[in-house]
């Protein structure tokens, strides 16, 4: 799915499109290509005298994406479903598709016709929803995503047809949603792909600073990875492993981030080669690794065995940085099942004739879509839970281990804090310290790959409000968050408020103070309500009233606002608004809700 499509056929004649596509992809049957040439015509009579927006004929477009699917050999379903991926543009009705392409082929366009209006900005809510929506269509058929990729990825590569303007939009989109999404999925060619022609359109300057440093000094560097390559191969050979072996410049996006990290111009970085080293069985990878580290000394700390620990989007190679002759020289090993995985990610799972190779990744195992189910019912509620979101999702991964052995897999930038309650929530809530390899490390520090942490408890600890600034991920944010609102009187859900506020405003069709404003003191009265309101205010259970209750920060409620009771553990009952946010989100909380009211006779 990434090599660019370039037809050698004329645009103009669609036959010619339709005969180059079944030249050039020979894996479908007679009926899968009787299927897909009755679809193509169908798409011409629909599509005719319609252009794309970059000007060319409608089906141009259409047929590019079905091309890119192919490229990885999706099945008949996909490719037809590529062809019709913007059926709504054409004011074909899905009973239509359905009733000549089948069920399977409606189910995916109109998922995909459900997140046609994202334009990933992640600035606004409604854009949030939309990805969150767009992500989740995967759980449903992740074909559906696969031919969004495939759309971008067309639209990125001709994206010169469009304005300045909406260049940036489309680059920025890019590598903001769909490169890390690429990449979660285990396709590195297509993330590569989409990070350089991003970063083309999003700083063109320094694109073209390293392209000018890329071109330079080419055959002092081929003459440099040539040398290396011999020296392998010779080894190799003595040890009867046949191996082939490419070279490259790392890619430009690559380059960039080491540009910004390291503050350096492209030309003062030196690790800028790669070899990759291609066998046929895994114990092999283990012996070329033995050869590489006795030709060259290995950079300390470069070593990763991504066979025996795989990354979550099934990636499997082992790298590591020598030092060959006076520059660093990265080097992967892996076998050409690894390298299939590598290259295509969960699209390696339509690599397969009669399902020959089920040993590739499979779609279902991957962490990403674990966690789409856990998220499944979850609400993007404001920008910040969005970010915290994506964030988790999109973000890569480390590795982490339990004293016992046990894997956790969090995002980079998790805490102990997290891993806390990644082993559970008692845990998290009791966390007073930690351990990282036999060292006590402070709790706000981020946790390294493969490290083994131990978590310090004390059975009198609990969450604290300053335990939010140093989560990653949600479920930690979310125990401390419920526990905080159960337990905790002095304790603001800002961001619950917030929402709550703008509910208000919304239904009132006005502007809603903010509560501290709404509730200080007002001037010509003499009185401070926020502070008056327990005193004042008197709520019962049936026709007792002699207990000791607590009116929560989150949502100040006053009478004669219906309100809920939540018997807290250290407060007595906690009274919230029957429509406060913070009061629905707390942990188990129908087990420890009670009947309350006003008692109206002392308000």
């Amino acid at each position: 799915m990434s090599k660019d499509v370039v037809f050698t056929a004329d645009e103009s004649k669609p036959e010619e499109l339709l005969k180059e596509f079944f030249e050039k992809f020979t894996y479908f049957s007679e009926e899968d290509k009787k299927r897909i040439s009755d679809a193509w015509d169908f798409l011409l009579i629909k599509s005719q005298g319609v252009s794309h927006s970059s000007g060319s004929a409608y089906y141009v477009h259409a047929m590019r994406v079905a091309f890119i699917l192919a490229q990885s050999e999706f099945d008949a379903d996909c490719i037809i479903s590529a062809f019709f991926h913007t059926y709504y543009n054409l004011q074909i009705p899905e009973e239509e598709i359905e009733n000549r392409f089948g069920e399977t082929v409606k189910k995916i366009v109109v998922g995909i016709g459900k997140i046609r209006t994202i334009s990933v900005n992640s600035k606004t809510l409604v854009q949030a929803d939309a990805i969150r929506k767009m992500l989740f269509a995967m759980s449903d058929d992740i074909r559906i995503i696969f031919i969004k990729i495939a759309d971008r990825l067309d639209h990125i590569r001709n994206i010169r047809n469009l304005e300045n303007e909406k260049q940036r939009a489309l680059a920025a989109e890019i590598i903001d949603i769909w490169a890390p999404l690429a990449d979660r999925l285990g396709m590195q060619q297509i993330k590569n792909e989409f990070e350089d022609l991003s970063l083309k359109y999003t700083n063109p300057d320094a694109f073209q600073q390293i392209k000018a440093v890329i071109s330079q000094k080419k055959d002092e560097r081929a003459n440099y990875l040539n040398n290396a390559v011999s020296k392998i191969q010779e080894e190799a050979q003595k040890v009867n492993i046949n191996v082939t072996i490419t070279s490259r410049a790392k890619h430009f996006y690559s380059i960039y981030q080491k540009m910004r990290k390291r503050n350096k111009e492209p030309g003062e970085l030196y690790d800028l080669l790669a070899l990759r080293i291609i066998c046929q069985k895994a114990q092999d990878c283990y012996t070329l690794i033995g050869i590489v580290h006795s030709l060259w000394k290995p950079l300390e700390g470069r070593f990763k065995d991504y066979i025996a620990m795989p990354k979550a989007n099934g990636y499997q190679s082992l790298h590591t940085t020598v030092m060959c002759g006076d520059r660093p020289l990265e080097i992967q090993i892996r076998t050409q099942k690894m390298h299939d995985i590598a290259e295509h990610g969960v699209a390696s799972h339509w690599l397969y004739k009669k399902g020959t190779n089920h040993d590739l990744v499979n779609a279902s195992q991957l962490g990403i879509f674990n966690q789409l189910q856990e998220l499944k019912d979850k609400q993007i509620e404001d920008e910040s839970s969005f970010k915290q979101f994506k964030d988790e999702l999109l973000a890569d991964e480390i590795v982490v281990f339990t004293p016992k052995g046990d894997v956790k897999k969090l995002p980079i930038g998790s805490t102990a804090i997290d891993f806390a309650y990644a082993i559970h929530s008692a845990v998290g809530e009791k966390i007073v310290g930690a351990k990282a390899d036999g060292k006590i490390i402070p709790l706000t520090q981020e946790l390294k790959n493969t490290q083994i942490i131990e978590i310090l408890t004390n059975p009198q600890a609990h969450p604290t409000e300053n335990q939010l600034k140093y989560c990653k991920t949600g479920r930690a944010r979310n125990r401390i968050n419920s526990w905080l609102a159960a337990n905790d009187p002095n304790f603001i859900d800002k961001a619950a408020q917030q929402r709550e506020n703008d509910l208000n405003s919304e239904k009132n069709g006005t502007h809603q103070a903010a509560p501290q404003e709404k509730r200080g003191h007002h001037k010509g009265n003499g009185q401070n309500n926020a502070l008056q309101q327990p005193k004042v205010e008197k709520v019962k259970i049936g026709n007792t009233s002699n207990f000791m209750i607590t009116f929560a920060q989150c949502c100040h409620p006053t009478y004669p606002d219906p309100i809920v009771g939540y018997v807290s553990r250290y407060k007595g009952i906690t009274v919230h608004k029957a429509t406060c946010l913070t009061f629905q989100r707390i942990q188990n909380v129908e087990k420890r809700t009670v009947e309350i009211e006003w008692d109206e006779a002392k308000n």
